[in-house]
């Protein structure tokens, strides 16, 4: 795949560190011939951000707090200067407090609740708003992340799971919006996944396992195996592709139980 991409340009929201999705997702798309633009929020994660950037060949990194309208107008005037087009946006970008991805759903704060869905929902539908001037001469991808909780209860998971639902309707709503000028809007939902943002779920490492030992594949998802599949979408081979929410998970959803072994 590594001319697929070539020509292609785009912004990554989201990388940590080099065992993100994100990062995952943005070597992908530079091995495949992609240039990358990328942001983060705080100066620890711009420094964490700066070598693996550097490493794909890319200088531009910028900060952004997606809650904050002045700073998202600032990032993406700042790309339209330096890039009058893009081909895609990777959205992975979500957040709660950690205290409350344990335990019990009736317990959510309103306080976390509405910052859970204006940082992992709704930033997306303000990324796209903003991306469409630069993607409707020519069509393009816009891209995030979601997981299985938007849809079946997993434990801890808690608002992160209405969160993901929000995110995944409005990835079907901005599709329609979108599509008549070339724009797909999909989202890919690996299985659990060692991340930072994984980490931050109560009881992760069952979870992981639990996944692990059960899928049809009897794996995890893994970075290389998300990254393909945003090259594909992010290619002209997903020219009709959209609106989906594309499952990379070793095929645990569609158990309805465990494995006889692990019953």
């Amino acid at each position: 795949m590594s001319d697929l991409l070539k020509g292609k340009r785009g912004l990554i929201m989201g990388v940590a560190n080099d065992r993100s999705i994100a990062w995952g997702i943005a070597k992908a798309l530079h091995e495949a011939g992609a240039e990358l633009a990328f942001t983060y929020q705080g100066e620890a994660f711009g420094k964490r951000l700066e070598p693996l950037a550097a490493s794909v060949g890319s200088d531009f990194m910028v900060d952004v707090d997606v809650t904050d309208d002045d700073s998202l107008d600032a990032a993406f005037d700042g790309l339209g200067a330096r890039w009058p087009t893009i081909d895609f946006v990777v959205h992975a970008i979500a957040f709660s407090d950690k205290s409350e991805l344990t335990g019990r759903f009736l317990n959510t704060s309103r306080a976390n609740f509405k910052h859970s869905m204006d940082i992992s929902a709704y930033s997306f539908i303000e990324v796209a708003r903003r991306a469409h001037p630069l993607m409707i001469d020519n069509g393009g991808t816009l891209l995030t992340l979601t997981y299985q909780g938007s849809n079946r209860v997993v434990p801890n998971y808690n608002v992160m799971g209405v969160a993901k639902a929000a995110l995944e309707s409005a990835t079907r709503y901005l599709a329609n919006d979108l599509g008549p000028e070339g724009i797909r809007v999909n989202a890919i939902s690996p299985g659990p996944m060692k991340t930072l943002a994984g980490a931050a779920i109560g009881g992760a490492r069952k979870t992981y396992k639990h996944t692990d030992l059960n899928a049809p594949l009897r794996s995890n998802a893994t970075l290389e195996a998300v990254g393909g599949t945003a090259v594909y979408l992010c290619s002209d081979a997903g020219a009709c592709t959209t609106g989906e929410i594309i499952r990379v998970d070793g095929g645990f959803h569609v158990l309805g139980m465990p494995q006889p072994d692990y019953l």
